[in-house]
């Protein structure tokens, strides 16, 4: 079943190469796509497109399919073309031609882009609650290491104290303001393009304010050319929201990789939680932050790969769009595994306590004992030059005692203000309005 086919049969090869993937990644889109047309059939039946009985009808079928979709039991049949026409083609089954009623008003255009927004903003929403679970527990593993020293790096080169503290908490932190890039690809995903159609509008007297309030969104996509133009614009910006967790997140696992070796010896990862060798009897490999550095870079060259497919295209509706969601929709699953794996090594991960204690790491403290000679009213340069002297002729010794008291630094590490800005970011999605929104459309 084809929505668009009239009395001449497609060549096969061409219909092949033209479906592609659809009916996969269609499989991700159903419940939105189910979830939509309920709103615009409660619309159709408000400007008289539906009579009470069919609105009635058509409400409970798709109400029984959304149920079936959400249960993950919704699937497309082999030589239907995509999930409109699966949907259209049970209804009409069960209904009649009543079924063939609820595409007044719409194209496979704008119920397509629909369809990515919603699933798209309740996506968002699961990686926005994973990215704020693990800021979290990053923020609860930056207290509980606080006075836990360690050294600081430059150029890989040994270069000043840090702490267990600092680093998590950096992570936390650095989470927060992804989260508030999120927060902006939520924004510009959370506008209703439906009622756009093909791109031009409809003759039809549709109350888009209607569904937009329907379906919770902030606000519609006003101009009919610019809602089809946001076609693979919402999902280049979404990714590159998930470039800067994936960033985040990649950066971590690299840290965790080298913190893990014997030459640092940092940190250490519970047994079952690494992999061995196949001939290297004593190897502990940590494979979950190797994968997870591979699977968030791969992330991040998203916004690259849709940037090519869209980048040349004029205004109006092209095929190529097609392919943008073999790259944007598994994107999802991929990120959220990999949360949820950091999430559990983060958890379980074990701190050395006695870094410090070893003295190839004594330079570190060199800075300290510049700064406390400044204090004492020697002028900078020369305490710098009487330490780097002391270093030069071995005569150095390191006073291990730091005593930073700055917002952000070892002895002031901000948790409680780092937590806040995130909580403030969180509520900033706007998440509860949706939720009601849907709620209300479902009773």
């Amino acid at each position: 079943m084809k929505l668009w086919q009239k009395n001449i049969e497609v060549d096969k090869a061409v219909e092949t190469f033209t479906i592609g993937k659809d009916r996969d990644m269609d499989l991700y889109l159903a419940a939105a796509d189910i979830l939509g047309s309920m709103a615009h059939i409660t619309m159709l039946e408000s400007i008289g497109l539906l009579t009470a009985n069919e609105f009635s009808a058509l409400f409970a079928e798709l109400k029984s399919l959304y149920q079936t979709a959400i249960a993950g039991q919704f699937f497309i049949e082999e030589g239907i073309e995509d999930v409109h026409s699966q949907v259209e083609l049970m209804l009409t089954r069960k209904l009649g031609d009543i079924g063939k009623k609820i595409h007044s008003g719409r194209s496979r255009n704008d119920q397509i882009l629909l369809d990515l927004k919603l699933f798209t903003r309740d996506a968002i929403q699961k990686v926005a609650e994973k990215v704020s679970s693990l800021a979290d527990l990053l923020l609860a593993q930056s207290e509980r290491y606080k006075d836990i020293l360690m050294p600081g790096y430059t150029h890989l080169q040994v270069a000043m104290p840090s702490s267990f503290g600092l680093w998590f908490g950096a992570y936390a932190e650095s989470l927060t303001d992804d989260l508030l890039l999120l927060q902006a690809a939520y924004k510009i995903c959370n506008r209703n393009p439906l009622g756009s159609a093909a791109g031009y509008g409809s003759s039809f007297p549709l109350n888009r304010q209607m569904t937009t309030d329907l379906l919770g969104f902030d606000s519609m996509d006003y101009n009919v050319v610019y809602a089809q133009m946001g076609r693979g614009k919402m999902e280049r910006t979404v990714g590159f929201a998930f470039a800067g967790i994936a960033a985040t997140l990649s950066k971590l696992a690299y840290d965790a990789c080298l913190y893990n070796s014997q030459n640092f010896g940092f940190i250490k990862l519970p047994d079952q939680f690494t992999t061995g060798s196949s001939i290297m009897p004593h190897k502990k490999n940590p494979d979950v932050f190797e994968l997870t550095r591979a699977k968030c870079n791969r992330i991040q060259a998203i916004p690259q790969e849709l940037t090519l497919i869209i980048n040349n295209l004029p205004s109006g509706y092209f095929r190529d769009f097609q392919l943008t969601k073999e790259i944007f929709l598994p994107s999802f699953d991929e990120l959220t595994d990999c949360l949820d794996m950091v999430s559990l090594m983060i958890r379980s991960i074990e701190v050395n306590t006695h870094i410090l204690d070893d003295d190839r790491y004594s330079l570190i403290f060199s800075v300290e004992k510049v700064n406390k000679l400044v204090e004492q009213g020697v002028p900078f340069r020369d305490a710098y030059k009487q330490v780097g002297m002391e270093i030069e002729t071995g005569h150095f010794v390191p006073d291990k005692q730091v005593h930073h008291t700055h917002e952000g630094s070892i002895g002031k590490l901000c948790t409680t203000q780092i937590a806040e800005l995130k909580a403030a970011h969180i509520a900033g999605f706007g998440f509860e309005k949706v939720s009601q929104a849907i709620q209300q459309l479902l009773r």
